[in-house]
């Protein structure tokens, strides 16, 4: 029942990713979302087997290095830009 839930969050996090594009706030959110569900999935996995916790570790220094890219990413687009819309932002300026 466990692994459904996660499942279902992972795929929940998915549609809010796939259909939210509008602000990249909404989208680095839905992807922590999806790091959220995966660690949880993982942990569940490795105690059902008697793993060690040690890829746990990694994979959340891992997650955080890629939360903190993406606030950097969102400061220095509203610093630029004065707002997180991606309309906003072209890409050829």
């Amino acid at each position: 029942m466990m692994k459904f839930l996660i499942l279902f969050m992972f795929f929940l996090g998915n549609m809010i990713f796939v259909s939210k594009h509008k602000h990249l706030l909404i989208v680095l959110l839905s992807l922590e979302f999806i790091v959220l569900s995966i660690y949880m999935l993982m942990l569940v996995y490795f105690l059902m087997m008697s793993y060690n916790m040690y890829m746990l570790m990694l994979f959340l220094v891992f997650s955080v290095c890629e939360g903190a890219l993406g606030l950097s990413i969102l400061v220095s687009m509203i610093r630029t830009h004065g707002n997180d819309y991606f309309q906003s932002y072209n890409l050829l300026w």
